[in-house]
């Protein structure tokens, strides 16, 4: 998870709305932590479960990456409360859980659906490396043309 959210990032850019689903303990922190080392930003990525966002500024001259945890939040509203569109045009954002809540922040955006094995979910931090399999769709002109097969590196 950590190679797929470094790689991840060289295809990312400011603006760019990444929503993270899948079951807990299925990879989706650690995708987020990949994606902000392949970004270069400061501090250590977690999960933002308490919080619900958090910024880090990049050291390298790219975009900061925001990352928001949506699990606690039950609605639209709630959403729209955090302001995450002041940052989206500046930012990669990526928010984990956000599957029909965020959605109407971008209209182009990527969803990564992280699905663990059958045997389910496991306690978040866990050390267990099982294979995932990862669905990426993309919605929006933003990723016309863009050639996700470098993700696929990832397993390799």
């Amino acid at each position: 998870m950590h190679r797929l959210g470094a790689l991840l990032a060289s295809l990312l850019r400011a603006g760019d709305l990444v929503v993270l689903s899948g079951g807990l303990g299925a990879g989706k922190t650690t995708l987020a932590q990949g994606v902000g080392r392949g970004l270069g930003v400061r501090g250590d990525v977690t999960s933002p479960t308490f919080v619900i966002a958090r910024v880090h500024p990049s050291t390298v001259g790219g975009p900061a990456l925001v990352h928001v945890d949506a699990y606690r939040l039950s609605s639209l509203d709630e959403v729209d409360d955090l302001d995450l569109d002041a940052s989206l045009e500046d930012s990669v954002t990526v928010v984990e859980w956000g599957e029909g809540k965020v959605e109407g922040l971008a209209e182009d955006r990527l969803l990564v659906h992280i699905a663990r094995p059958v045997g389910g979910d496991v306690p978040s931090g866990s050390d267990v490396d099982e294979p995932r399999t990862v669905t990426v769709t993309t919605t929006g002109a933003r990723w016309d043309g863009v050639d996700l097969d470098v993700l696929a590196t990832a397993v390799a």
